[in-house]
């Protein structure tokens, strides 16, 4: 499928979400409207201003659906703002400044009111940065994915009919630099030998986030399906998504997408925030993506042009969003606003309707 995109641009710079001026609402208006609306299955919801905004840069973008991970303390407000066009997944008190509990025994709790409140699918984040939480609360291992806390949780949510979603692993470019020392983090493989006792042991419908944290490694992937049939995947974290899934052959990784089409699934992970909206002091990483209306709305919309793009054209050329990962890798060749180019794949509407609503619902009627 070819369709005109990038006509809009300017070339002017407008920031780390936008590096060639695109206007991401007559972009949409070229794209047009995908073949069937789509579900964002792996998105953070939070901020009733900001997600009020979302909701007018998923109308331009075709977004019909979201699965997010939503504070608890926000349920009611986000629901205001989405009504039932949203679903939720519990997640552990990240503000919880006892930061260990908020993942252990904290973490029961909050997902009996998480149920309580009729979210039916349970986050495990098992990221590598979680070792560093828990060497910092002096217990080393305790946030594992096979620790015995993370055991009771599973333990907990399976009693009550909850599926799994769990965030394994992080970009090998991580693995290269930041989780170099495999002796405090483990290799990249090692982080799959508890998923895949997980798999096994709870006969659970389970969501692996990220392309199931592997994007770069297709072979990988292939024998971790074929060997758990609970298991599905979402192609959210945009940056790393464009950048890796397009140096794959194209016939290897729609081969890849055609023998899993019923498992694996769109999704975004873009993270709102009502401090999106303000500039401020003190803002955290995330909070500092944008710091007023303009900022915010392209940071949101430029996730849905570039997944939308690379899924459903042929464009060959630079991200518009900026890819810092570029730069910790290959500090000489590259700054924090660098971007790699990306390929489009120009899917065709079976592989495009499986990719951007029916695996999703295949997942929730699992």
């Amino acid at each position: 499928m070819t369709m005109r995109v990038g006509s809009t641009a300017t070339g002017l710079f407008r920031g780390a979400s936008n590096r060639f001026g695109l206007d991401y609402r007559s972009e949409a208006a070229l794209l047009g409207a995908p073949c069937v609306p789509i579900i964002d299955a792996h998105l953070h919801v939070n901020g009733a201003r900001a997600a009020a905004l979302l909701r007018d840069c998923c109308a331009l973008y075709g977004i019909e659906r979201l699965h997010s991970m939503t504070h608890l303390e926000q349920l009611d407000s986000i629901r205001a703002v989405f009504g039932d066009r949203i679903d939720f997944i519990a997640v552990p008190n990240f503000a919880d400044p006892d930061r260990l509990r908020a993942h252990t025994a904290g973490y029961l709790d909050r997902i009996r009111a998480f149920h309580r409140e009729g979210v039916r699918t349970v986050k495990f984040w098992a990221a590598p940065r979680a070792t560093d939480i828990a060497i910092e609360a002096g217990s080393p291992g305790a946030l594992a994915l096979g620790a015995a806390a993370r055991v009771d949780a599973a333990d907990l949510a399976a009693s009550l009919g909850m599926r799994f979603m769990v965030h394994c692993a992080d970009p090998d470019a991580w693995f290269a630099t930041r989780y170099r020392d495999a002796s405090t983090y483990g290799t990249k493989r090692s982080h799959y030998e508890p998923l895949e006792a997980m798999l096994d042991r709870w006969r659970v419908p389970t969501l692996v986030a990220h392309m199931g944290g592997w994007p770069e490694d297709l072979v990988f992937l292939d024998g971790l399906l074929a060997r758990h049939t609970n298991l599905w995947l979402d192609t959210s974290a945009t940056k790393w998504m464009v950048r890796e899934l397009s140096r794959h052959p194209r016939d290897e990784l729609i081969a890849f997408l055609d023998r899993h089409q019923a498992r694996i699934m769109f999704g975004s992970d873009t993270v709102t925030s009502d401090d999106h909206l303000v500039a401020m002091d003190g803002k955290s990483e995330m909070a500092s993506k944008a710091n007023d209306e303009r900022e915010a709305f392209e940071l949101y919309t430029s996730r849905y042009w570039t997944l939308r793009t690379f899924w459903e054209t042929t464009w060959n050329g630079p991200s518009p969003i900026s890819d810092p990962d570029l730069a910790m890798v290959d500090p000489i060749r590259h700054g924090p606003l660098d971007a790699p180019g990306f390929q489009g794949l120009g899917l065709d509407r079976e592989r495009l309707s499986w990719l951007y609503r029916d695996a999703a619902r295949a997942f929730l009627a699992a």
